[in-house]
């Protein structure tokens, strides 16, 4: 049964940090991208930040230059993304994303809600 569990969302102020974790189980992940999406109200999803599992790059939106942060532990199947100086214009359901030959899995999404 493929799972994938997203954690660390939450509340927290302007210029603050989240980590957000998704770990995957129940499948193959071999050669693969795994980004992270958001979904901000009334607004379409948009990519954020992925990794590849083949070589490592990385990629991120413009908006998040320099304050987010992409990693992977693959022993564990976990995504992480690592986020700083947050600003309310962040605030956005994050969800995981596996992509790979023959499967394309999403986490539940989890709630980042960046306010003062």
């Amino acid at each position: 049964q493929v799972q994938l569990v997203e954690s660390g969302g939450g509340l927290v102020q302007p210029g603050g940090s989240l980590r957000l974790s998704c770990t995957a189980s129940g499948f193959t992940l071999g050669y693969s991208v795994i980004g992270w999406f958001r979904q901000a109200p009334g607004k379409e999803r948009e990519g954020v930040s992925c990794i590849s599992t083949v070589d490592g790059d990385t990629f991120y939106t413009d908006s998040v230059k320099g304050r987010f942060t992409i990693s992977r532990d693959a022993a564990k199947n976990t995504v992480s993304l690592q986020m700083t100086n947050l600003k309310p214009s962040d605030t956005a359901i994050y969800y995981c994303n596996f992509h790979g030959p023959g499967f394309n899995y999403w986490g539940q999404g989890i709630q980042v809600t960046v306010s003062s």
